[in-house]
């Protein structure tokens, strides 16, 4: 564990640092049929989403991102994940990414954690430029970051390669302010 991982909150939500004992829910929200449609990685087993919690760990470690673990405020129920990853410190950019347990769909807990996540981003990182990359048919995600002030720049049609298919990503960008 990281004794200075920033801790980001809200009157509502707590974003911390991962948990082994949060592997469960990673575990939960991963495996889950309806978060992972649109999400780029699923695990089958608990044991396989040890590799995903020692992914939280490797970011930090080789300065490529940083991923928090969405809670309530009180009670610290795990809601679900937010952070960056392909953090290019030449071209301060990085990529944001994210995800919430259906049961907590709905309820504007992505609207308070992602302009704390982006803050973070362009405060203490650095960063001139934060993407996304959304599979076109996933319209939650693309709802998100239009009202985040991210702008849809363009369409990688048929790009890659999901479940036997090619998708579509739209890729949507926010700059600092």
């Amino acid at each position: 564990m990281n004794d200075n991982f920033p801790a980001l909150k809200t009157s509502r939500l707590l974003l911390r640092q991962f948990r082994q004992e949060d592997i469960h829910d990673v575990f939960h929200g991963l495996s889950h049929p309806d978060v992972i449609k649109y999400y780029g990685v699923h695990f089958d087993t608990l044991e396989a989403t040890q590799e995903q919690m020692n992914w939280f760990v490797s970011l930090e470690t080789d300065r490529t991102g940083i991923w928090w673990a969405i809670c309530r405020a009180e009670g610290g129920d795990f809601l679900g994940a937010a952070g960056f990853n392909n953090w290019s410190h030449e071209h301060r950019k990085a990529e944001i990414g994210f995800w919430l347990l259906p049961e907590y769909w709905g309820k504007g807990i992505m609207s308070e954690a992602l302009p704390l996540v982006c803050d973070y981003g362009f405060g203490k990182m650095g960063l001139h430029r934060i993407e996304a990359f959304v599979e076109s048919e996933n319209q939650n995600s693309k709802t998100a970051m239009s009202k985040l002030g991210f702008r849809l720049e363009g369409t990688m049609v048929d790009c890659e390669i999901k479940n036997g298919r090619f998708i579509s990503l739209d890729i949507y960008a926010c700059l600092a302010p």
